[in-house]
């Protein structure tokens, strides 16, 4: 059903994706300045050599370095900076392929102060759910500006599987931090077991009602969930909504969540049926749809028929709880 998980382990992946967004406030750099010059030199060193993207991209490839083709455009066109080691080591290996003295694009980056939180990108939102995703398609034009006021700090999802062995309730309390002023609500999309996309009710306990679009075509639902109170930067809110779907046919298998930034904690919690009990459970990790499970572990069943997965570290990607039936 809905969206969402991993747990930690040596292989735990780090990640260099997209870098840090140009946004409204006080970050802006100045048309002048800096951070707007580093696009400038960037995209006229391109030029001047004739490189498309995907050439710039294969020649990193060749170091050992991975980017998208959407991070760099972002870079060119100076809707974000590199900020991260990966992207560091890029801009490095990048300035004698430009025909650029050493420290060309570095000198152009400025250093951000320390606890300084790299905000909204959507190229970070494709490295997760990759390039023209249901997620993409969804969201339409609002794609680029998904929860970009938000940062979420805390996930903690109940998930619960009914008699007929389908996932038919989620609750979901999610802590998040306002990157802005002005924040009003938080976008949550999920994905669901059936083609029975329409017949969900997103409900929350307390104030107005969400507004909730069902996306058949794409098995989703989608609902923006407002906060109470207009948020004001570095401020904080809690959430909370309970998903439930009308009886339907189809066996669920698995449960996951897709986090594009790192989370401080996430907690999942699958709770089975007496009379729907699976085989076996285990959680997994993958950095990103398509990508094979890893870092799979046994989750074993509570006496409450509950398994939980409680990663002690959440970087991007996708954490789920896989269960087995007998027949």
């Amino acid at each position: 059903m809905p969206d969402t998980p991993r747990t930690d382990g040596p292989d735990t992946p780090r990640t260099d994706g997209p870098d840090t967004p140009r946004t409204d406030g006080p970050d802006v750099p100045r048309p002048d300045g800096p951070d707007a010059m580093f696009a400038a030199v960037f995209r006229e060193a391109l030029r001047r050599r004739g490189l498309p993207l995907d050439r710039v991209r294969d020649h990193l490839e060749s170091y050992g370095i991975t980017l998208s083709l959407a991070t760099l455009s972002y870079w060119q066109s100076g809707r974000s900076l590199p900020e991260k080691p990966q992207s560091l080591r890029a801009v490095d290996v990048l300035e004698p392929f430009l025909g650029l003295p050493r420290g060309a694009l570095r000198s152009l980056l400025r250093r951000r102060p320390r606890g300084w939180v790299p905000q909204h990108d959507p190229a970070a939102l494709r490295g997760v759910y990759g390039e023209d995703s249901d997620l993409e398609k969804a969201l339409g034009d609002t794609f680029p500006y998904f929860n970009a006021g938000l940062r979420q700090l805390v996930v903690h999802e109940a998930v619960n599987v009914n008699e007929h062995r389908l996932v038919d309730e989620m609750r979901v309390t999610v802590v998040v931090r306002a990157v802005r002023d002005d924040v009003r609500h938080l976008t949550v999309v999920h994905t669901l077991d059936t083609a029975q996309a329409g017949a969900v009710d997103l409900a929350v306990p307390h104030g107005p009602p969400p507004s909730v679009r069902a996306r058949p075509e794409l098995n989703c639902v989608v609902a923006e969930i407002p906060l109470g109170r207009r948020l004001a930067r570095n401020e904080t809110a809690v959430v909370e909504y309970t998903l439930r779907s009308a009886p339907a046919e189809g066996v669920s298998h698995h449960h996951e969540r897709r986090v594009t930034t790192p989370l401080r904690t996430y907690l999942l919690q699958v709770r089975f049926h007496p009379s729907a009990v699976p085989s076996r459970c285990w959680h997994y990790y993958r950095g990103h749809l398509g990508a094979e499970p890893r870092n799979r572990q046994l989750a074993p069943l509570d006496g409450f028929r509950t398994a939980h997965l409680l990663p002690v570290k959440c970087p991007p990607g996708a954490y789920g709880i896989a269960w087995q039936w007998t027949d």
